[in-house]
């Protein structure tokens, strides 16, 4: 039974509200990328070749998990939406595996270590699907302009970058200084803690007021294999996919390694994390700004072939980095790319996402976003062969056994792997089309109609931005 629109009533969500939420869902799943080697690895002595077949593990377990996890949200009918039930489920599950994560007992060793880091994490990343597949799908239903979009979306990033400042800026000062020492662990419970209570109270707070749009859910609920077939079979899908792919295994690699790369390759203390981390992420930030105004005039494609090529140099340039100063040098160019792929990279996707509503008449966004993830959820697989690849290269397999120069192996493994999976990804950004923005009209999703007859416009092809887009 059809539920009325009571979107005209509810009024809009507004797009501050949407994008707070952004901060609580990345400050617990960033502290534990950012500082899960530097913890386990380097301060508990966890091997690197364990390490790397727990995160080989992970990426398969949460590449099944993903979709299932956003079909289930697309079929979820309650009175209060299907996305904020999974929401208000998750957001509580994520803070306590994410404390239990950072509580390994000190006496732990060998395979009962192991069992620790491979249960927490995999729990870790399972929730933090739940939250990020509901969260994304929001995005797209609660702005159906492109233009609103990028308001939302910029300002979500935003919020990202400062929950960046808290959970991987911040965290080296907190976890070896305020809290903890360098090789202690009491400092990353204390930290995990206080983390896990702020992201509880904020995306709490951006789920009691996201207003879900109830027409997307009047359709019957879509089927798991057939809409999966759907979904693979669309070009844009692997596209777009392994595209973006490159971007976010480049980005996880940083994320995972710059504590170690400060340690190691300059020579410094991982407190001075802080400082390269931060005025990344402050230059990110300003950059949010620029690349918002440079998709108004130029186009979401065109805007993110150009923070590839962006991105690509500022790896290039931090492998050549010998110090602090040089470092942050490098990182302003690497925050000017970060900054054009967050104000881009999602902008593409939701293209994708409205081209497929308009040609199956069904609102699978979480299934669709879901499935997406799956490319991103390959990081696990790369960063876990990727830091396995220092013992046999360079001989690093631990904090106990760093081998003959860490420095080197830390500057591949934050530089060179890197600058070639986004130096692909530019060539083939190139290559991609992506579907022209829906005409106002057909933003809201059409009322329902028989089962037989097509429902709402039906798309054309996808549509190279740069030629087939009128002019903004």
């Amino acid at each position: 039974m059809s539920q009325p629109d009571t979107a005209s009533t509810q009024g809009r969500t507004p797009a501050w509200r949407y994008a707070i939420g952004m901060l609580g869902t990345s400050i617990p799943i960033n502290m534990i990328k950012g500082s899960m080697i530097l913890f386990y690895v380097d301060i508990l002595g966890l091997d690197v070749r364990a390490y790397g077949v727990v995160m080989v593990i992970y990426a398969v377990i949460d590449a099944i998990d993903n979709p299932l996890l956003g079909h289930l949200s697309d079929r979820t009918r309650t009175r209060f939406g299907r996305r904020r039930p999974w929401l208000l489920v998750g957001a509580p599950m994520l803070v306590a595996c994410m404390v239990a994560f950072f509580s390994a007992p000190a006496s732990l060793e060998g395979i009962g270590l192991l069992l620790w880091f491979a249960v927490f994490a995999i729990l870790c990343e399972a929730f933090d699907s739940m939250l990020n597949a509901n969260y994304g799908a929001l995005l797209p239903e609660l702005y159906p302009r492109e233009r609103d979009r990028a308001v939302a979306n910029g300002l979500r990033q935003g919020f990202q970058l400062v929950a960046l400042v808290i959970s991987l800026a911040v965290t080296p000062l907190l976890t070896t200084s305020v809290f903890g020492t360098e090789d202690s662990t009491r400092g990353f419970q204390i930290t995990a803690i206080i983390y896990g209570a702020i992201a509880l109270v904020v995306i709490v707070f951006m789920a009691l007021g996201a207003r879900e749009r109830p027409r997307y859910s009047t359709r019957e609920r879509p089927l798991l294999l057939r809409s999966v077939w759907s979904i693979v079979r669309n070009p844009m899908f692997w596209t777009v996919g392994l595209t973006g792919a490159c971007y976010g295994i480049a980005m996880a690699l940083v994320l995972s390694g710059i504590q170690l790369y400060v340690r190691y390759s300059l020579g410094l203390p991982v407190g001075n994390a802080l400082y390269l981390q931060g005025i990344v992420i402050l230059v990110t930030a300003g950059g949010l700004v620029v690349w918002t105004r440079v998709v108004a005039r130029r186009g979401a494609l065109w805007a993110w072939r150009l923070a590839f090529t962006v991105l690509a140099a500022g790896f290039a340039a931090l492998f050549f980095a010998t110090d602090l100063v040089t470092a942050i040098a490098a990182g302003v160019l690497v925050g000017a790319g970060w900054s054009g792929m967050l104000a881009t990279n999602d902008l593409i996707v939701a293209r994708v996402l409205d081209a497929d509503a308009a040609r199956n008449g069904e609102h699978r966004e979480g299934l669709f976003l879901s499935a997406f993830g799956f490319f991103g959820r390959l990081n696990g697989i790369v960063t876990g062969l990727a830091l396995t690849s220092l013992g046999v290269f360079f001989g690093y397999n631990s904090g106990d056994d760093p081998g003959t120069d860490p420095g080197l192996a830390f500057r591949v493994y934050l530089c060179v792997y890197p600058f070639v999976l986004t130096a692909i990804g530019a060539v083939a950004a190139r290559l991609v089309s992506v579907p022209l923005e829906p005409p106002p009209e057909a933003a809201e999703p059409p009322p329902p109609g028989p089962a037989d007859e097509p429902v709402g416009p039906q798309p054309a092809g996808p549509v190279d931005e740069q030629v087939g887009e009128r002019p903004r």
